[in-house]
C-alpha cells in the first residue's frame, strides 16, 4: 500500500515525499503555515512558507524568522511537491494548502469560515482528493446569523449606550474578530478606540497594506471621558482587569460562536453576548467539504467523534486525529451532551507573549 502524501505525526503535519510540515507545533526545518494564529504558527522554525497577508503579523508574533511569503493560486515545488495557497475565509490572510504529487491533491484547511465577513479574502473551495478540516461547531446547533443582522445589533447597542452615557467595551480575539468588528462598525456613532494588544496587530495589517477604519490606541494620555463616547475594542485577556474598570460605568458586549449555548454570556460575566465566530458553523463545515469532492474527510479538532460519525452516515468517509490546534480563538467546548465545560478564560493566542510584545497589556 503506498504512503500517503501526507502524514499526521508528533510534530505536526508531514508531508515526507516534500520534506515539510504544515503548522508543526514542534519545531521543524521547514513549515509551511496556515495562518498566523498561535496554535498554528509557532517559533523555532528554520524556514516558513505563509500567506503574503500574514507577514507583518508573524514577524511582530514570532520575530525575525526566516519567512517567504505567496499569494494565493501562486505554486510552489519543493522536491516534486507541488504547495499553493488557497483563501480561507478565516482571518486575514488565512489560507488552505492545496499539496500535489503524481496526481494525487491533498487540502489542508487550517481553519475556515465559509461566510463572507467583509475583511477576509473569501473561502474558497478546492477539488481534492483528501481534506483534513476542523470542526470546531460540528454540532447543529451552530448556526451562524447573517452578519448584517448580527451588526445592526452590536450598533444599536452602542448607540443606546452613546444616548445613556454609559461606556460601550465590546471584546473580539486580536487577530480576525477585531477587524470584523472594526470595519462592520457604524462610525457616525463615535470613534473607536483599541487595547495595546489590538492596536498592534492593526498597525501589523496597515504595514501589509490592509486598509482598516482608523482607530486610536488608549494610552495614559487618552482621555477617560472621550473614550467613553466611543467604542472600545478589547481582547479576552482585558475582561475584568483593573484597565477595562476604569472606564465604567460601561456595557461589555463579548463576541464568540460560543454565545449560542444557553449560560456562555453570564460566566463571561457580559451584558451583551454576540454570536460572531471566525469559523464555520454545522451548515458551512458540511458544504465545505461536499464542495471539495473529497474521496476522504480527516476531522482536526472540534466535535471530532459525533461529526466522525454523522460524517459517515450521510455517505462521507470521515476519520478522527488528534492535533494540538483549535485553542486560538475559542475558549470553550460543549460536550455531545450539550454541557458547557470550562476552559481557561485567556485563549492559547494571549498566553504566549510575542517576541512583539505588549501581548496582555496596554498602557492604562
Amino acid at each position: 500500500m503506498a504512503k500517503p502524501l501526507l502524514e499526521f505525526t508528533d510534530r505536526g503535519i508531514y508531508c515526507a515525499q516534500g520534506k515539510f510540515y504544515i503548522d508543526p507545533w514542534k519545531p521543524v526545518d521547514d513549515a509551511v503555515i496556515t495562518h498566523a494564529h498561535a496554535d498554528h504558527a509557532y517559533v523555532g522554525h528554520k524556514n516558513y512558507l505563509a500567506h503574503h497577508l500574514s507577514k507583518e503579523v508573524l514577524y511582530y508574533r514570532l520575530g525575525e524568522i526566516n519567512l517567504r511569503t505567496i499569494e494565493y493560486g501562486e505554486t510552489v515545488t519543493k522536491n516534486g511537491v507541488q504547495i499553493s495557497m488557497y483563501p480561507a475565509g478565516h482571518v486575514i490572510g488565512s489560507a488552505q494548502i492545496r499539496v500535489e504529487y503524481k496526481g494525487v491533491v491533498w487540502v489542508v484547511s487550517g481553519d475556515y469560515k465559509t461566510d463572507d465577513d467583509g475583511i477576509s479574502t473569501p473561502f474558497e473551495p478546492v477539488k481534492c482528493h483528501h481534506f483534513i478540516s476542523e470542526c470546531t461547531f460540528g454540532m447543529p446547533v451552530y448556526s451562524w446569523k447573517p452578519q448584517s443582522e448580527i451588526f445592526t445589533d452590536v450598533n444599536n447597542w452602542w448607540r443606546g449606550n452613546v444616548e445613556n452615557g454609559v461606556a460601550t467595551v465590546i471584546v473580539g480575539y486580536s487577530l480576525g474578530k477585531a477587524q470584523r468588528i472594526l470595519q462592520n462598525l457604524d462610525l457616525d456613532i463615535g470613534k473607536v478606540y483599541t487595547h495595546g494588544v489590538i492596536e498592534n496587530t492593526n498597525e501589523a495589517l496597515r504595514r501589509n497594506g490592509v486598509m482598516l477604519n482608523p482607530t486610536e490606541r488608549i494610552t495614559s494620555e487618552s482621555s477617560k471621558e472621550e473614550v467613553r463616547k466611543g467604542i472600545i475594542i478589547a481582547p479576552p485577556s482585558s475582561v475584568g482587569t483593573p484597565w477595562m474598570r476604569k472606564f465604567g460605568p460601561y456595557s461589555f458586549g463579548y463576541c464568540s460562536g460560543w454565545m449560542a449555548i444557553r449560560g456562555a454570556k453570564r460566566r463571561r460575566a457580559a451584558d451583551r453576548g454576540f454570536i460572531m465566530s471566525d469559523h464555520a458553523d454545522w451548515n458551512g463545515l458540511v458544504s465545505a467539504i461536499d464542495a471539495t469532492g473529497c474521496e476522504c474527510v480527516y476531522l482536526t479538532h472540534g466535535y471530532t467523534a459525533s461529526f466522525t460519525r454523522y460524517l459517515n452516515e450521510i455517505g462521507f468517509n470521515a476519520r478522527e486525529v488528534h492535533t494540538l490546534y483549535g485553542g486560538e480563538e475559542e475558549d470553550s467546548t460543549i460536550t455531545e451532551g450539550e454541557e458547557v465545560k470550562e476552559e481557561n478564560e485567556l485563549s492559547k493566542e494571549e498566553k504566549v507573549s510575542p517576541i512583539g510584545g505588549d501581548l496582555e497589556g496596554a498602557a492604562p
